[in-house]
């Protein structure tokens, strides 16, 4: 980006109409309420993490299907590593491609009063990533070498706890601030004519959801893709347009021309950015191989949750010998790289 880029949007008042838009829409999305069974699970993960938390974000599948059935995505974002933990391993490599991602289990109790009925308590389970405030600012910022944090955020997520007001403020200003970067760094994938990117909002997020998703060498299909804008068209289109009305009030596009569900788009330093987005690609795929080591560190026994992954994404069953699940990191390979080279492990 040029020397305008700035890292997040003001947080003061004075800002433009679509900063603020944009601000407040984010807001009133995260403060939707979600169901009873999430924010028992979230109290019972950020308890692990004391004093230290600042608020839980849900997003993910279990959030657009509304459903308690898989794994529920949290992030716990905290003041700081140091006092997130109780063991300093983890606070030292938390920085490290960060999050630290952890999986737990707990028996959801039944509602008081049902015995004797049909409700009985149910196994919810969570993989929930640990990142501390600073470093999630960052990731969802311009400033950001790579998608991975805000290719999640800008889409739909609830602050299902959050401390205080000030919290609240920070969440709304972050997360807008992930839709800003997402369009920022995508909108010069799409194809130029006349010295122009013409496009729908649908084509520009269609381009947006399969890039992000093929530097995390996930295989998502044309139609899973257009289905995920279809769940909320009136939202996608809402947030990008204010995206891009804010970049071009701040200079990192010459002009900017709407239409019904439609831009006309002149960005100066265009061959610059399409660079700029390979090393991204390349540089978040390094990291996810870094991030596939420190989960089997911070999963404890994670070698069943990557095979329930690899049977629920690819419809294939994998068996591993008694030797392999004993010792992944030495003969788990032989299934695991192949996996990889296919794009099929998440």
């Amino acid at each position: 980006m040029n020397a305008k880029t700035s890292s997040s949007l003001p947080s003061s008042p004075g800002g433009s109409k679509a900063e603020d838009e944009l601000r407040e829409r984010i807001a009133v999305e995260l403060a939707v309420p979600v169901r009873e069974s999430v924010k028992w699970l979230a109290s019972e993960v950020a308890a692990l993490h004391g004093d230290a938390v600042l608020g839980v974000l849900f997003y993910g599948s279990c959030l657009r299907k509304k459903t308690d059935e898989g794994v529920l995505d949290f992030w716990i974002i905290v003041d700081d590593y140091r006092s997130a933990y109780k063991k300093p391993l983890l606070a030292l490599v938390n920085p490290v491609a960060p999050p630290n991602v952890f999986f737990v289990e707990r028996e959801y109790p039944a509602p008081p009063g049902s015995q004797g009925t049909n409700e009985k308590s149910s196994a919810l389970r969570t993989k929930y990533g640990v990142i501390d405030r600073e470093d999630f600012a960052k990731g969802n910022s311009l400033r950001s070498r790579h998608p991975y944090i805000w290719a999640r955020f800008a889409q739909p997520a609830r602050l299902v706890l959050c401390r205080d007001q000030e919290a609240r403020s920070y969440f709304a200003e972050t997360i807008a601030g992930a839709v800003i970067t997402l369009v920022g760094c995508l909108l010069c994938q799409l194809p130029q004519r006349d010295g122009l990117f013409r496009f729908s909002l649908k084509a520009f997020w269609y381009e947006a959801f399969r890039r992000t998703y093929d530097t995390e060498r996930r295989p998502e299909a044309a139609e899973s893709i257009l289905n995920l804008y279809h769940e909320d068209e009136a939202r996608y289109d809402a947030v990008a347009t204010c995206a891009i009305k804010i970049l071009a009030e701040q200079g990192h596009f010459a002009s900017a021309t709407e239409h019904p569900h439609a831009f006309a788009v002149e960005i100066p330093n265009h061959r610059a950015q399409k660079r700029r987005w390979t090393r991204m690609r390349s540089y978040a795929r390094a990291l996810g191989l870094i991030r596939l080591l420190k989960t089997a560190f911070t999963f404890g026994d994670w070698v069943p949750y990557v095979l329930w992954k690899l049977e629920r994404h690819t419809g294939r069953k994998i068996e591993l010998t008694e030797r392999q699940r004993k010792h992944p990191f030495i003969f788990a390979w032989p299934v695991i790289i192949p996996l990889l080279r296919k794009r099929n492990l998440r």
